[in-house]
């Protein structure tokens, strides 16, 4: 049978963990070492299928790539040649598309395959070829997409979305090119705040980080660098789902707290109140697990959205959360038409929820849960239904965890030390 993991629910989780480095930030900051004339040193990378992916194609592209450490990374990039990338490696993440601003930036032309990554409904790459049409570039799309620009020349760039790896191609691009670019309704999520203090690092000048609108100074000679990847914010959501739901008693250490503002507050709706002491945060056990009601009793609606707004990302668990929560719950997920689909598998599992449309589902808790056989769709949800199968009673099958595992490091090691019951099948 294919990799799984089988889990006994009904433990507390009780201890301490530490988040890994934001997958979300090291993708683009490895994409980003092409940009670098020397070799880059990073460290806190989370040890994911889908970095190891990312460092499959630069090394597909000529680049010298060596873990010097369990989560440390030396990039050189130096004999990179133009050339068209692995189809079979492209299709494994959606991140490969973030090869296409550096290698525009840096021999002029790039051919891409489609990327893949997860199923989760439509996601459009227009943003990222219309930014690099701004900055000077031509783009051909058949069965590849062609980028080519025989020079790139700073501009004014008003991104039609909030795109987080279109905003971070856009950076790339626009520190090699000649001149002054102003991004604007750009991302601002903590990932591409990482990228963007990178590319300063490496000696860009990128000004306005943090907000929707970034000033670039670009042409400025780029060097290799050292830096360290902040941590992963929708991890640590994952962390404050999987103490509540288990009535644990965990402690996160390694947080940035202005990076999860949104989150605690959507949490806190649920009655679910981590404390803040500096960078460690304390989820106690006893939470009171209780949806606060809007004003005049009515039914509270949490919905995701782009940076500072609660993580689309973190959605997922948050829905098992709220089955655990005494209490009425509105969930609208906009950003992705297929990402819900998964809660079928938490109502087989005896969750109360009804999915309204593809974008909004209704939450009545609290509902006892008891072990299934499932499958993990896409990332998030199958993290979600490592919480599902956790808090509920008896024993759970999770198949397809090569899925979870693209984006969480040595989970179920990591959740046995705080005394989950997991074990990791493959036969």
């Amino acid at each position: 049978m294919p990799l799984r993991y089988k889990v006994r629910g009904g433990r507390a989780l009780k201890g301490s963990i530490r988040p890994a480095g934001n997958k979300n930030a090291a993708l683009p900051i490895l994409a980003a070492t092409l940009l670098a004339d020397g070799p880059c040193e990073l460290e806190n990378v989370p040890r994911i299928k889908d970095v190891e992916s990312m460092l499959e194609l630069l090394a597909h592209l000529g680049a010298t790539v060596e873990w010097c450490g369990p989560n440390a990374v030396r990039v050189d990039t130096k004999s990179v040649q133009a050339k068209p990338l692995d189809p079979r490696l492209c299709a494994r993440i959606r991140a490969s598309i973030l090869l296409a601003g550096p290698m525009l930036a840096r021999f002029g032309r790039v051919t891409l395959p489609p990327p893949g990554g997860d199923v989760i409904g439509r996601r459009r790459v227009d943003t990222h070829f219309l930014a690099l049409e701004h900055l000077g570039a031509e783009v051909r799309v058949g069965a590849d997409y062609t980028v080519e620009a025989k020079a790139l020349v700073g501009t004014d760039i008003f991104l039609d979305e909030p795109s987080v790896t279109g905003t971070e191609n856009a950076l790339m691009a626009a520190v090699a090119a000649k001149g002054r670019t102003v991004l604007r309704n750009a991302a601002a999520e903590p990932h591409v705040q990482d990228l963007a203090l990178f590319l300063n690092i490496l000696g860009a000048q990128i000004e306005g980080i943090g907000s929707n609108v970034y000033t670039i100074e670009g042409g400025r000679p780029l060097t290799g660098a050292r830096y360290a990847i902040g941590p992963d914010h929708i991890e640590i959501g994952s962390f404050i789902g999987l103490a509540a739901v288990t009535n644990g008693d965990v402690t996160i250490e390694g947080v940035r707290g202005d990076d999860l503002r949104a989150t605690l507050l959507g949490f806190e709706r649920l009655g679910i109140r981590p404390r803040l002491d500096g960078h460690t945060l304390y989820v106690d056990a006893n939470q009171e697990r209780r949806i606060r009601p809007d004003l005049g009793g009515h039914v509270p609606k949490l919905e995701d959205g782009p940076w500072p707004a609660f993580p689309a990302d973190t959605m997922s668990t948050t829905i098992v959360a709220a089955t655990q929560c005494e209490g009425m719950l509105l969930v609208f997920e906009k950003m992705f038409e297929s990402r819900l689909f998964f809660v079928d598998k938490l109502i087989g599992m005896g969750a109360r929820i009804v999915l309204c449309d593809p974008h909004r589902a209704v939450i009545s808790g609290p509902s006892p849960l008891k072990g299934g056989t499932v499958e993990s769709p896409d990332i998030r949800a199958g993290m979600a239904m490592v919480l599902a199968a956790l808090a509920a009673e008896g024993t759970s099958t999770i198949h397809n965890v090569g899925q979870i595992e693209r984006g969480y490091e040595k989970i179920d090691e990591r959740l046995r030390a705080l005394g989950a019951d997991i074990e990791r099948l493959d036969d």
